[in-house]
């Protein structure tokens, strides 16, 4: 049985991580962590895991490796569409994956890792440019701005209550809309659409984009207001 600690403070990504490995009968995710603290509590408790983590939570990869090796365990980086894999690999760390990975790939890569290889993504340090992401680029085209804000706030764990309040509309709105965006990407809940925006590159950046949008809009209301 392959132990796997994961550690991300996506909310989303980590669901949907934690759901693809558990359908693999010989991993076992014993973990879930939000940010550094618990991540190195978790590594130091279940010594001979494999620790999934987010670059994004911006580790001390030095201190972190050595802290992996003292253990016996081995780390598996999420790494950022735009990042080189191949770097994370010459610090000593097992395996890479993007946020746009596969399901298929992600147990690939845990297994591998598990079976004591290395593991880069088939992209290695080149992902797919955008324009050859045909059908994020037909989904983003496809989507409304109001959809893509709602989007946006999906991706980043919000609920419908909270997308609401901060588009200044009603619940039972937000889900009607939601319907539509379903339609448009041809999947069922809220937990699919995170993840296939984060696997499509052109619409996960056009979901940050219009995210960071709306955050500066907020702030400027705030100030507004003050």
């Amino acid at each position: 049985m392959n132990k796997i600690i994961l550690a991300d403070s996506q909310a989303i990504f980590r669901a949907g991580t934690a759901k693809v490995l558990a359908m693999d009968e010989d991993v076992r995710i014993i973990a879930q962590c939000t940010d550094l603290d618990r991540m190195h509590h978790a590594i130091t408790t279940f010594p001979g895991s494999i620790v999934l983590f987010a670059a994004s939570l911006h580790p001390d990869l030095v201190r972190l490796r050595a802290l992996l090796e003292s253990v016996g365990s081995r780390g598996i980086v999420i790494a950022e569409n735009n990042d080189a894999a191949g770097a994370y690999i010459q610090q000593g760390f097992r395996g890479v994956v993007f946020r746009c990975v596969t399901g298929p790939a992600l147990v690939e890569c845990v297994r591998a890792v598990a079976g004591g290889d290395t593991w880069l993504p088939p992209q290695m340090m080149v992902p797919d440019s955008p324009e050859e992401d045909m059908v994020g680029t037909r989904v983003r085209d496809r989507l409304t701005p109001k959809e893509m804000r709602i989007v946006a706030l999906i991706v980043q764990g919000c609920k419908n209550r909270e997308i609401a309040l901060r588009l200044k509309t009603t619940e039972q709105v937000i889900k009607n809309y939601l319907r539509s965006v379903y339609d448009k990407t041809g999947v069922s809940d809220r937990l699919e659409l995170a993840l296939f925006t984060i696997h499509h590159r052109v619409l996960a950046q056009a979901a940050a984009d219009v995210g960071s949008k709306l955050e500066a809009e907020e702030a400027t209301a705030q100030q507004a207001m003050a």
